[in-house]
């Protein structure tokens, strides 16, 4: 819960280039509660640890996390290929996504409890230029005060 009764803390997080050590630190560290996965795909197996069926059981057994995966809070494959074929570029990329989102309504089934004290896993290791930041800003923007942490 955060510290505020009236402030959603709300994290993100991305798993590549971290140890399983750091990343599951991070999130026990953080008091994390729930992951959300936000990746369209979570079953590869160039995820490591962090492929679906395998996290949700680390987390679990590792930090007593619970798991939950969103795709809605993905982009489409469309989206994400034309980014990373680099046929689009980031700021297009930003505003494509930003407004799938609000087609979306992805704030609808959702509650300010299921997030706050969330984190939101991609794969990325920044926030900066991953949608997961892209996903909290929103979120923000929809609901009063929301504290967002990038782990």
């Amino acid at each position: 819960m955060s510290d505020s009764a009236d402030t959603v803390r709300l994290f993100t997080i991305g798993f590549t280039k971290k140890t399983a050590r750091d990343f599951f630190g991070k999130l026990r560290e953080a008091g994390v509660r729930r992951v959300i996965d936000v990746r369209l795909a979570n079953v590869s197996q160039l995820a490591g640890f962090a492929k679906k069926d395998d996290l949700a059981f680390f987390l679990r057994e590792i930090g007593g996390i619970a798991y939950v995966h969103r795709p809605e809070l993905a982009p489409t494959e469309e989206l994400l290929r034309g980014y990373r074929r680099k046929t689009i570029g980031w700021a297009e990329y930003e505003e494509r996504f930003r407004r799938l989102l609000q087609e979306r309504q992805v704030e609808a089934p959702l509650s300010r409890q299921d997030v706050d004290g969330a984190c939101l896993l991609c794969s990325e290791p920044s926030a900066a230029r991953c949608h997961r930041r892209l996903v909290a800003e929103y979120l923000k923007e929809k609901w009063e005060r929301v504290e967002i942490i990038h782990l």
